[in-house]
């Protein structure tokens, strides 16, 4: 009998023996085998981390004792699990499944149990990723070099693994009480100090010291210790959407700050610009009466002539137009340029081109306010534009539409912007066929290109009155480079057009404030398409303008707010602008405008 309850009691012990060895046995082949292709799956899961939505979060540079504004309650809706990585988005599809099948799970509980999974999955890829780091001091074998491009990629998201740690810790601490001092608080505000300071303005890798490399670590090990003390995965989840929201709520707050201040400084006329008015100015008032005329003003009425107009209230820019078109054409004592400002900058205007005349070209300088019949004729009230822009109120933008009035003996006429710059003979334009339209412009109506323009983009075709008149889908045209046919505009007295257009305006919104809108609708079916190289638009907006078609364009167009003689304006291409202003001039030279 006792040898029996022997024989059972060592059949027992071997039976736990084997049931507690086998497992740990199994468990070790299991890591090494897991060990030997980690490096594999870590860059994968990297590249899974980095290319979720939500999870790219951007460091937040609030002080630890901010609040921060909630978002709305319901940010993830149901099937819109986006910021989710791919395995985490399966586990939460089949807990909405069996939720769904149960029908006791409720919204709140869903969106906490998908929270949670996004906290665990950032868990997760932290601890493979401190695995690796650990591998890393091993003796490293050979490997194949996919392995190879596999770990350079990991290395090179060191910088943004070194950011995320940076949101984590300051999500942590929006955790703690504002008096707290505790340990765990010290040592993350300590880290969060090493690790700002040894990222710096590093963008990638190899910026980095080897220092940095070791913060990173030591911060990873302290988010650790406090993913152990926090553990509340939901609130966790709800904190960082909130930081998520107030970053790009302060982003949307700077983006409009910086519209603003652009447009600001767009209508701001520089110091040195007032200054050269003044000057000029001053100077014209010293000259005697006869001293202010003009030669050669005999050819102002002469139809078979090349006439050019220009209006504009700036020195500089008339003067680039000007000398621009003189030194290309090869007949300049053809050409007749009429000038028309406002009463403030003519005496400025007039002194500049005085002082420097357009060699054998006719000048003529007019003020807008000499056109005494156009209040009277058409009633003309552009206060009443919806926009504080003067480029948009300003009347000299909308005397354009008035130009057979203006210079009644003339058949044909080109009308040229004030920041444009002439690279080619533009007499040729008197010889295109306008096949009885009334414009000859270059068309915007390209997608893809930087001068694209939509009508419905400017144009309200909401209201009945253009949507019954006009396509949508037309194509568009571009101030600052314009032929005109005088003629057949007066035959279909288009000013007339225009001004009830501009009245109707007034009533109800048609059309954005700006000339632009008003001239595809007062031209419209009454404008000819150049061809592309006569005229290039963007320098004053869009950098991406190519290189080439500048080089063979006729004119090249400084349009948007970026303009040659501001400080904003685009650097690469003012060099198209400043070869025809002479900085070697008295009164440039003393308003210190240089360059």
């Amino acid at each position: 009998m006792k040898q029996v309850h022997r024989c059972t009691r060592i059949l027992i012990l071997s039976l736990l023996t084997v049931s507690v060895f086998v497992p740990i046995f199994l468990l070790s082949n299991t890591l090494r085998h897991f060990n030997s292709e980690s490096e594999e799956y870590i860059a994968d899961l990297s590249t899974i981390k980095y290319r979720t939505d939500a999870l790219k979060l951007t460091a937040i540079e609030k002080e630890e004792g901010e609040s921060i504004e909630e978002p709305p309650l319901i940010v993830y809706k149901d099937g819109d699990i986006s910021s989710v990585v791919t395995n985490t988005a399966d586990r939460s599809n089949m807990s909405d499944q069996s939720g769904n099948a149960k029908g006791s799970t409720d919204l709140s509980e869903r969106n906490g149990l998908r929270h949670c999974y996004v906290f665990l999955s950032f868990v997760f890829i932290c601890l493979i990723s401190s695995v690796s780091q650990e591998q890393s001091k091993q003796p490293t074998v050979p490997q194949s070099p996919d392995v190879r491009s596999q770990t350079r990629r990991v290395l090179d998201e060191k910088v943004k693994e070194m950011k995320d740690q940076l949101i984590r810790a300051k999500a942590y601490l929006k955790f703690a009480p504002p008096t707290s001092n505790s340990q765990l608080v010290r040592e993350l505000k300590l880290r969060l100090r090493e690790l700002d300071r040894a990222l710096g303005d590093s963008r990638k890798d190899s910026d980095l010291s080897r220092g940095a490399l070791q913060r990173m670590r030591a911060m990873e090990a302290t988010l650790s210790k406090a993913s152990r003390v926090y553990t509340d995965c939901p609130a966790m989840a709800t904190k960082l959407r909130a930081m998520t929201h107030n970053t790009e709520e302060r982003a949307r707050t700077l983006k409009n700050q910086v519209a603003f201040l652009l447009q600001l400084a767009g209508r701001t006329t520089p110091k040195g610009l007032h200054c050269l008015s003044m000057q000029l100015t001053a100077e014209y008032f010293a000259l005697q009466p006869k001293e202010q005329e003009y030669p050669n003003q005999q050819k102002m009425l002469d139809p078979d002539l090349y006439h050019f107009a220009v209006f504009s209230d700036n020195v500089l820019a008339c003067a680039v137009v000007v000398n621009s078109t003189i030194s290309t054409s090869r007949e300049p004592e053809k050409i007749v340029f009429h000038v028309v400002t406002d009463s403030l900058n003519l005496p400025a205007i007039s002194m500049w081109f005085l002082l420097n005349p357009p060699g054998k070209s006719a000048m003529q300088i007019q003020s807008i306010d000499s056109f005494e019949w156009l209040s009277t004729r058409y009633n003309v009230t552009l206060e009443k534009q919806n926009s504080h822009d003067l480029r948009f109120t300003s009347a000299l933008n909308h005397l354009r539409f008035y130009l057979p009035d203006m210079f009644p003996n003339l058949n044909k006429i080109l009308l040229l912007d004030h920041d444009v710059v002439v690279q080619r003979d533009l007499t040729q334009l008197w010889s295109v066929n306008m096949k009885g339209k009334v414009n000859g412009a270059v068309e915007t109506c390209q997608e893809g290109e930087p001068s694209f323009r939509r009508m419905d983009m400017f144009v309200n075709f909401s209201d009945p009155s253009i949507v019954n008149r006009f396509d949508r889908n037309s194509c568009t045209w571009a101030f600052g480079l314009n032929v005109f046919d005088l003629q057949e505009w007066r035959r279909r007295n288009l000013t007339g057009v225009y001004h009830k257009y501009l009245q109707l305006g007034y009533v109800r919104p048609l059309c954005l404030a700006g000339s632009l809108p008003l001239g595809w609708v007062t031209f419209y079916n009454y404008t000819v398409g150049l061809d592309r190289t006569w005229h290039v638009l963007g320098l004053g907006y869009e950098s991406g303008v190519r290189r080439g078609d500048i080089e063979q364009a006729a004119v090249i167009h400084f349009d948007g707010l970026m303009k040659p003689w501001l400080d904003i304006g685009l650097e690469i291409y003012k060099e198209y602008w400043r070869k025809h202003v002479n900085y070697e001039t008295h009164y440039l030279q003393q308003c210190n405008i240089h360059p």
